[in-house]
């Protein structure tokens, strides 16, 4: 496979030819390529109906043993198979936006000042996505997609519906069990426990067992029907070891006295520092804060399973930023937050496209999605941004907030300008011959 394309092309590649030539009690043993399928189910049957079509353009490349295949047909079927699928996050985004209409304080004066508008910019255009998987290679865009159809229907009071949506992306990756928690917590108080008012002062929550019921069918049948045939097969403890490789560890089973016993109880610690989800938990169980508090405990949640869970791909801090989107148009102190979230953890994701050729493309990328975030934002919210604006200020931050994000510039003309000629200079012989 030629240097310009990523390896997650190569994993979605191979995993075409698994499930278009192998039978399904192959699938999650097959390991010719060290690439090997773990992803749930529900992806595993979108990766085998994609390779349906995948063989009208190159029947090669769904070959088990032709590893590293690469023809041209290959690259155009599965970058227009993202294309297609982002479909998905298209529908979701307008759901969402439907939903933040409703929250319009005022008319907009100008598509920077409609919310809707601004909303379907930051999801549809967002730079990260755009980086992973139109570039680097994945299928994240249809599977948020997923997720924000999944809060839109909850958020319009659509319980259920937003339910089976949820339930089927945990089913197609499982990485979103990061958020799975605010999910359940908000469906059992908003949804399974309905208020009783006694005395038109005191209100009690009765647990009504036929919502439960129902909330418990549509997880149930959707997990059976991923899992099923596995469980069927007696398959069920090795695909749950290819979606939770814990095998693959730094230490072995039993401590010897060096410096991995210290990474041993840290990674105890970890396991308790997970707890760090909890207040937001706890205030959706307490409190009636409608969706945008669901939407704040959704954000919380996948901000601490960023930050404590294990094996964790850059890639997770999307499931951070763009819940956080929809906040981000409705409440000053969210874009404040999303402004500086959005912009580090967009930064972060530089290292993924690393050639010389592509730096012009992600640095040109990233700041027209960033300079598009301040100023949609701060005409949405310039009634309310009360920050004082100096020379270097910028939209919505305070002065030391807007000292953080310019200090990334610094950052990266260091790491892609001085340094690189730094070490050309230190190692010049050699310079001169390549």
């Amino acid at each position: 496979m030629s240097d310009i394309h990523s390896t997650d092309f190569e994993v979605h590649r191979n995993w075409l030819a698994i499930t278009h030539s192998l039978p399904i009690s192959k699938w999650y043993h097959e390991n010719t390529s060290e690439w090997t399928l773990d992803y749930p189910p529900f992806f595993a049957h979108f990766e085998f109906g994609l390779s349906k079509i995948a063989k009208f353009f190159d029947p090669k490349m769904l070959e088990v043993t032709n590893l590293n295949y690469d023809s041209k047909a290959a690259i155009y079927f599965q970058r227009l198979s993202v294309i297609v699928t982002d479909l998905m996050l298209v529908y979701a985004a307008k759901e969402c936006c439907a939903v933040t209409k409703t929250l319009k304080r005022r008319q907009p004066t100008s598509l920077f000042g409609d919310s809707a508008f601004v909303l379907a910019v930051l999801l549809l255009a967002n730079f990260g996505l755009f980086i992973i998987d139109h570039i680097h290679f994945q299928y994240n865009g249809f599977l948020f997609g997923l997720l924000l159809l999944s809060v839109a229907k909850i958020s319009q009071g659509e319980n259920l519906t937003g339910a089976f949506w949820f339930a089927v992306l945990l089913n197609f990756k499982h990485i979103y069990l990061y958020v799975a928690p605010a999910f359940i917590v908000y469906l059992l108080r908003s949804y399974c426990f309905t208020e009783i008012n006694k005395d038109n002062s005191v209100r009690w929550r009765s647990l009504s067992i036929v919502r439960l019921a129902a909330l418990g069918f549509i997880v149930l049948t959707i997990t059976g029907i991923s899992f099923g045939p596995f469980i069927a097969m007696n398959q069920l403890p090795q695909v749950l070891s290819r979606l939770f490789p814990f095998k693959r560890g730094l230490c072995h089973a039993y401590w010897a006295p060096n410096f991995w016993a210290l990474y041993n109880i840290l990674d105890k610690f970890l396991t308790v520092a997970a707890l760090t989800m909890m207040p937001a938990l706890f205030r959706i169980w307490h409190y009636h804060d409608g969706w945008r508090g669901f939407v704040r405990c959704i954000v919380l949640c996948a901000y601490s399973s960023f930050l404590f869970g294990w094996h964790v791909h850059e890639k997770a801090i999307l499931i951070i930023i763009l819940p956080l989107s929809l906040l981000a148009v409705t409440s000053v102190d969210d874009a404040r937050v999303f402004l500086l979230l959005s912009t580090v953890g967009h930064y972060s994701l530089f290292p993924l496209l690393f050639t010389r050729p592509e730096t012009p493309i992600k640095v040109c990328l990233f700041c027209a999605f960033t300079v598009f975030s301040f100023l949609a934002l701060q005409q949405i919210h310039r009634v309310e941004d009360k920050h004082p604006r100096p020379a270097l200020g910028l939209p919505l931050l305070s002065v030391f907030e807007s000292l953080y994000l310019w200090l990334l510039v610094a950052l990266f003309l260091y790491t892609d300008g001085v340094h690189p000629l730094l070490v050309c200079l230190l190692n010049y012989p050699s310079c001169l011959c390549s």
